[in-house]
């Protein structure tokens, strides 16, 4: 008995470690891909709690000395401004609103003075109130905003909770109602739509070629006077059809369902985009998923069964997963080059759609490039049809 277990062990594993397709997607790949995935997301996440090249810029009416200190101590720079300079002070919460300033800081007259007499004792006085404003959606003015009221707590944890940090009725969060739909939707949807994309093909694409395949269909096709290259592009672009209605589905109850995703967190936000808008995103989806039906196609092509092309799908998954990731971190790129990078080209521009600050000229560089690679991947589609080898294997 034991070496009749043995005898089928030493059979399996040389069936399995011989098919170089097997080591490649089961042993090789998921370790290189992890390492991959999380080295991306550490270094994200690094880049965005380091420091900026370029200080913040911070304002403050009557600085007190004791705040000053510990200002000087995290190396934080701040134009100190006068109570009676009321344009200035307008202009400047003007700017934060505008995500050119980020943080400006109103201290009572005589803050310290105050704070020393102040009893938490008493119900007729009030604990001096500090208002600290800053624009919930802008990046670099939302963290220096968490940085500042960690060390003003700090600081009031230490006296016993003789101030207060925008205590009052008064709006200190100068982001517009559009900044903020703008920041929620783009911190969510470009990672969700991505996935649904890919999950959309994913469920139609294998059927196409290695289902044919599979069955056997697909040799009676390539024996017909149809080109194969009619073959391939005929096949991509309903598959390309079908995944832009899942597409377009997944979006519309998606967006619809936000406000209850978000836990109410929209807080009644409307909705700001305009058709300028959403045709962009439709343009940059329907290029998305031109891509996603060719890449797939090449591994339905390559596999010799549904379930075999599933298995090389699930790295191209998780690699188009961390891409999406990407939408999560911070503002959009800046640099037209990057957006040469198939699916993260994508996910940028969505972010920055999402978030009304999308560049054409990242738009056009996403189309073209997308619709190059596509013709890249059909030109190598065709030529696996036209090989025996590929397409004949069961």
């Amino acid at each position: 008995m034991k070496g009749n277990i043995l005898t089928v062990m030493k059979k399996e594993l040389k069936r399995l470690l011989g098919d170089k397709r097997i080591v490649i997607n089961a042993v090789l790949l998921p370790g290189v891909l992890i390492y991959v995935m999380y080295s991306f997301m550490g270094g994200a996440l690094a880049g965005m709690f380091a420091p900026d090249a370029v200080p913040p810029q911070i304002a403050a009416v009557h600085m007190p000395a004791s705040v000053a200190q510990m200002f000087d101590a995290a190396a934080f720079s701040y134009t100190d401004l006068k109570a009676t300079d009321a344009a200035e002070i307008a202009s400047i919460k003007s700017q934060i609103a505008a995500k050119e300033f980020e943080l400006l800081l109103v201290f009572p007259a005589d803050f310290d003075t105050l704070v020393n007499e102040f009893d938490i004792r008493s119900t007729t006085t009030t604990a001096p109130n500090i208002a600290v404003f800053y624009n919930s959606a802008d990046t670099n003015s939302s963290q220096i905003y968490a940085q500042v009221f960690s060390m003003l707590d700090a600081y009031e944890a230490t006296l016993a909770n003789k101030f207060d940090v925008n205590g009052g009725e008064e709006v200190y969060n100068l982001a517009s109602d559009k900044d903020r739909s703008g920041q929620m939707f783009a911190s969510l949807m470009p990672l969700l739509l991505t996935i649904l994309l890919f999950s959309g093909c994913m469920a139609i694409a294998p059927e196409s070629i290695a289902g044919e395949k599979e069955r056997g269909t697909l040799s009676t096709l390539l024996v017909t006077p149809l080109r194969r290259s009619e073959l391939a592009l005929g096949k991509i672009f309903a598959v390309t059809i079908v995944g832009t209605l899942s597409a377009i589905s997944s979006t519309i109850g998606t967006i619809s369902s936000l406000p209850q995703l978000t836990g109410g967190a929209t807080d009644g936000l409307p909705l700001f985009y305009t058709t300028g808008d959403y045709l962009l995103l439709g343009v940059v989806i329907l290029s998305t998923v031109l891509l996603f039906v060719s890449l797939m196609s090449i591994l339905s092509a390559f596999a010799k069964s549904i379930k075999e092309a599933q298995t090389y799908m699930t790295p191209l998954m998780i690699v188009v997963t961390l891409a999406g990731i990407t939408g999560m971190f911070g503002e959009a790129m800046e640099r037209p080059l990057a957006y040469l990078i198939p699916v993260y080209n994508s996910v940028q521009c969505m972010s920055a759609i999402f978030s009304f600050e999308a560049v054409q000229l990242h738009v056009v560089i996403t189309l073209v490039s997308n619709l190059v690679y596509c013709g890249a991947l059909v030109f190598v589609l065709t030529k696996m049809f036209n090989s025996e080898k590929v397409m004949f294997s069961r």
